[in-house]
């Protein structure tokens, strides 16, 4: 269960709208923001206008609500009835009041009570669902939540994934035809077989699962889509579990009653382990499309056959009808992570076109007769190593897309990497994923740039039916957010840097800059109450890979977290925020270290680098571990560590830790603490 917090002097209305399909798939609604994208098309459009590229200089700060014990900050708030719900660290849910920033009630699922299941990446979570008079929330340790709107009183939760696996989910719950769609993530924590679920709405009571890869054929197969993807494995791939976990990217398309789900990479990411004679390792790196009643595979479009790089599909699914070659078609716009930017007809899963919307090198182009890339001798890294763009992060991330119809042009957060795989050190005949422990089949690491000027992150405007970049602009560092357009002329999107920015929507000319103190990783939102469109987003660096990013002076818990709103008539003034700066080492001239325990720590901390940083220089999403003293505290760190003491604070807890392995992580962390330093002319 649940802890429940309410402020009844603030309830909302009592008897909320009851939330529906007409209302979901309604593009002409205005007023509220009440799924994922807005609408079940996933544009991420709004019609509303009173914002304009006319007068967006003219946006203040309406309202703010401080959230101290928030940390990274990724959701994309949902709007019914004046009331602004979202989810924030530790899939806490929260019901504002959209008008004053009043907190009206919090759920918090208690998620650090599954601690011991816990890795990197459980603080954050991408969103909910509404339906009815409910709040669907999915919590990182696999649970799917119902709770009544009006109160945030829990009605109903059920565990989604095996207790025994590593399995969890940070998406967005996809709401539909009185059923709820979750999938999860995990495809590199132990030998996974991906899968998505449906739950009724009313009850929680499973409606129906469509597994995503084929499991072993001994036991026979669940359906004939299963029967048939496995004719596109080789080898005993069930062993090493397949992959194609669905942790993103679900579209229902009412018009047509199909649900789009985008499926996940390799388990492990090598093929030539999980399938050594090669195939197209059915349904990973694909858009799948199901009948929504009981789950039946209707047809399916891969885009990175037989993937081996990390190249999941997991993106945004949007839903468009454009006119090509004179023609409107009911299409699919889709920006995976391979590099290309694909429209497929959404009635059949038909190719129409596909061209690279950044570098790519593992392919020359999309063959426009059978819709397969057109690959690269060596991408594979068929001789042990290769230089590959985009890789793992991938050229599109889950960071949202969106889609202005007027414009015509998607808007795209882009990155530019470019990464070395090898695998010459991996027995690939022997090779076995260990559950927990995870592993991908191949080293990778990023090498820099994939451009010649060296920028990482651009927001580029895409022109789907000419299939080319209309504009773009540069970003701060490599991982900023998703990106809001408006039938006002407008796209907006945050940064790195803590700068909220509108662009015009058809130049890309920089109409409006806020600066908010800390970096974003959210998406923005708008919404209309009593006449007053408002703008807002949750402001708190973090995310998946934000831990992974190079530092960029947002020090663990300096700043505070916030949900910001924006309008025409805003005169509020935020409270200043802490300034951006790197954070000084600890000196420990007490602390004596030893070289070969750091040696050893080194190794260890693979398990560590996603939220404290590779090399133990935090990007901000935990504490950066040369200024802790819990460092030199060997009781201190291993009640952390390993028993777990500040679960609750984001802190996972590793039981498995030895005392011999605790003591080498010390002074791993301290001789980088010591060498830094040294090399700024500090010390003691």
């Amino acid at each position: 269960m649940g802890a429940l917090v309410a402020l009844a002097a603030c309830a909302p209305p009592e008897a909320p709208r009851i939330i529906d399909d007409a209302a979901l798939a309604n593009e002409l609604e205005d007023q509220d923001w009440l799924a994922y994208g807005r609408t079940y098309s996933e544009q991420r459009f709004s019609p509303l206008d009173q914002i304009s590229a006319a007068n967006v200089a003219d946006l203040g700060v309406d309202w703010y609500l401080d959230l101290p014990e928030d940390r990274g900050l990724v959701s994309t708030p949902l709007v019914a009835d004046g009331v602004v719900y979202f989810v924030g660290s530790m899939n806490r849910v929260r019901a504002v009041d959209g008008a004053t920033g009043q907190l009206l009630w919090e759920y918090d699922p208690q998620v650090a009570q599954n601690a011991t299941r816990m890795r990197a990446g459980w603080e954050h979570n991408r969103g909910i669902g509404l339906w009815g008079d409910r709040v669907y929330a999915a919590t990182w340790d696999g649970r799917l939540i119902a709770l009544d709107r009006a109160t945030g009183t829990e009605v109903w939760q059920v565990l989604t994934v095996d207790p025994e696996l590593p399995l969890y989910i940070t998406g967005a719950p996809k709401v539909f035809k009185g059923k709820v769609l979750v999938g999860n993530g995990g495809t590199e924590s132990h030998p996974s077989r991906g899968y998505v679920t449906a739950y009724d709405a009313e009850t929680g009571e499973q409606a129906w699962r469509f597994w995503i890869v084929p499991g072993n054929p001994a036991d026979g197969f669940e359906n004939e889509a299963m029967e048939m993807a496995a004719e596109t494995w080789t080898g005993e791939w069930w062993r090493h579990g397949g992959g194609g976990n669905a942790w993103h990217g679900f579209t229902y398309d009412a018009e047509l009653d199909q649900l789009y789900i985008g499926t996940g990479n390799g388990s492990p990411w090598n093929r030539k382990i999980r399938s050594p004679d090669g195939g197209d390792n059915l349904f990973l790196s694909s858009i799948v499309a199901l009948d929504p009643d009981d789950g039946t595979y209707l047809w399916h479009y891969q885009d990175s056959p037989g993937e081996t790089w990390d190249f999941n599909s997991n993106m945004d699914i949007v839903l468009a009808d454009l006119e090509v070659d004179g023609e409107v078609r009911k299409v699919i716009l889709h920006a995976p992570k391979n590099g290309f930017f694909y429209v497929l007809d959404r009635t059949n899963g038909e190719f129409i076109s596909a061209e690279a919307f950044a570098e790519v090198t593992w392919a020359s182009h999309v063959d426009p007769e059978t819709g397969r890339p057109v690959e690269v001798p060596g991408a594979r890294y068929e001789d042990g190593e290769a230089f590959v763009t985009p890789g793992p992060y991938g050229a599109h991330s889950w960071h949202a897309m969106s889609f202005n119809p007027e414009a015509g042009l998607a808007y795209i957060p882009t990155l530019h990497m470019n990464f070395r795989f090898n695998d010459e050190d991996v027995d690939l005949d022997t090779y076995q994923m260990v559950a927990w422990e995870g592993g991908t089949g191949v080293a990778w690491e990023f090498v820099g740039s994939s451009r010649e000027d060296g920028v990482l992150g651009t927001l580029q405007a895409w022109d789907p039916v000419r299939q080319e970049q209309v504009w773009e602009v540069d970003l701060d560092g490599l991982w900023n957010p998703g990106t809001l357009t408006t039938a006002g002329d407008l796209v907006f999107q945050g940064r790195e840097s803590g700068h909220l920015v509108a662009y015009e929507a058809a130049t890309g000319n920089e109409l409006w800059r806020f600066d908010l103190g800390l970096g974003i990783s959210a998406p923005p939102i708008t919404y209309s109450i009593d006449g007053r469109q408002y703008l807002a987003l949750l402001v708190g660096w973090g995310g998946g890979a934000a831990g992974l990013a190079p530092p960029v002076g947002w020090n663990y818990g300096a700043q505070t977290r916030r949900l910001v709103a924006f309008s025409l008539q805003g005169t509020a003034s935020l409270p200043p925020q802490a300034p951006r700066g790197a954070m000084m080492p600890m000196a420990a001239p007490s602390f004596e270290v030893d070289s070969d325990l750091a040696a050893a720590g080194e190794g260890l901390f693979g398990s560590c680098d996603g939220c404290h940083g590779p090399g133990v220089q935090s990007a901000g999403m935990a504490p950066d571990l040369r200024a802790s003293g819990v460092v030199l505290d060997a009781g201190l760190f291993a009640d952390v560590v390993r028993g777990g003491e500040r679960a609750t604070r984001g802190m996972p807890q590793f039981s498995a830790v030895t005392d011999e392995e605790l003591l080498a992580l010390r002074h791993y962390i301290r001789s980088v603490a010591e060498r830094d330093l040294a090399s700024i002319g500090g010390g003691g």
